[in-house]
């Protein structure tokens, strides 16, 4: 008898999330596909779940693509591709690494549609960082919670200093000689994990690791008092997004 899992394939995926398409590497094996298949689509029913919103929010309205081990770079399990605008993960890699690839692809997506005069190439959470006076924003109560979940991630409870997570983020950095986990970006789609595994989803190949790893211990992901608030900033955020968006389909 055929497992359940392999009831769904990625064309079930792409129609049910109307997502613009969706490519496999040419050395994905067909088991290979089909469990990815089943991964997907827990992961993505499971992110549905968590902000309370239709298909639509998860597909960007139709405009996020995604991969499936194909285009991996060495010692990369995921990455988003603004060009694209396509969410990628290894084929053997990548479990986890969901949940913070779509933040990437949402925070993109926002970036002309929460800010006057803004690229279509930017990123909201880093044009809000930029620019975080409030004129600069299109007037609109959900753009005015999106700005209160990247202050509550990037600044300090007072608003008059970096926050914990940002000042861990630069540590790093230092101590690696890069720029990455300090770019706003990265820290939101990171922060973004955390509220998403508080909400404890099934599927492991959403998220993971935002409390015990290796970069959870080094301050890489929001902890007490300010994990709090951003958890719930995203709610009050995502609730009333959610709340609009199902009035919208019905």
């Amino acid at each position: 008898m055929q497992s359940d899992q392999y009831l769904i394939s990625f064309v079930t995926i792409r129609r049910q999330f109307d997502f613009r398409g969706i490519e496999m590497g040419r050395w994905v094996t067909p088991e290979e596909r089909d469990r990815a298949a089943a991964n997907f689509h827990r992961a993505l029913e499971d992110l549905m779940s968590v902000l309370q919103a239709p298909e639509l929010l998860i597909s960007l309205r139709g405009t996020l693509g995604l991969q499936y081990g194909k285009g991996g770079r060495p010692g990369v399990a995921a990455h988003y591709i603004p060009a694209t605008r396509q969410l990628s993960l290894a084929k053997n890699a990548g479990a986890g690494s969901l949940a913070h690839e779509w933040f990437h692809a949402f925070d993109h997506y926002m970036g002309d549609k929460m800010f006057h005069f803004a690229s279509s190439s930017s990123f909201a959470s880093n044009n809000w960082l930029q620019e975080p006076d409030s004129s600069n924003i299109k007037p609109h109560p959900l753009n005015t919670l999106l700005a209160d979940c990247f202050k509550s991630i990037l600044l300090s409870s007072d608003g008059d200093d970096t926050s914990e997570l940002f000042q861990a983020s630069q540590c790093a950095d230092e101590k690696h000689s890069n720029f990455y986990y300090s770019k706003p970006e990265e820290m939101c789609a990171r922060a973004f994990e955390s509220f998403v595994e508080d909400k404890k989803p099934s599927s492991r190949f959403l998220v993971k690791g935002t409390r015990y790893s290796e970069e959870a211990k080094a301050g890489l992901y929001p902890k007490g008092e300010q994990r709090e608030k951003i958890n719930q900033a995203f709610q009050n955020y995502f609730g009333l997004l959610g709340r609009a968006l199902n009035k919208e389909l019905s």
